[in-house]
């Protein structure tokens, strides 16, 4: 089992800045691939982005590239994931996940097999 817990969530106004961490609870962290979901109202969950084991590779899905940028902290089995230039748009519940049977990073849900409880992130224009 891998629990996940996000924070850093708030609300920003348009343009503004938010670091959300995840916090994962199992020591072979640092062998998973890791990404970041969102899902806004009545909007299917979607990819934001996701980072390799080694933080050698990452991957965004093209309406945050350039905005935010994903990180991970093996020693800390935290990754992080800043957002800049917010957008109202952006406005979701953020979740966590972690992909535990490959340490390539992907933006497909379905490689995904544990996740955070999500925290909201809210974009006033």
């Amino acid at each position: 089992q891998v629990q996940l817990v996000e924070s850093g969530g708030g609300l920003v106004q348009a343009g503004g800045s938010l670091r959300l961490s995840c916090a994962a609870s199992r020591r072979t962290f640092s062998r998973y691939a890791m990404g970041w979901f969102r899902q806004a109202p009545g909007k299917e969950r979607e990819a934001v982005a996701a980072i390799y084991w080694s933080s050698v590779f990452t991957a965004y899905t093209d309406s945050v590239e350039g905005r935010f940028t994903i990180s991970r902290d093996n020693a800390e089995n935290t990754i992080y994931m800043q957002m800049d230039s917010l957008k109202p748009e952006d406005t979701a519940v953020y979740y966590c996940a972690a992909a535990t049977l490959t340490s390539v990073q992907t933006l497909l849900r379905r490689a995904y097999n544990y996740w955070g409880q999500g925290t909201q992130v809210t974009v006033s224009s």
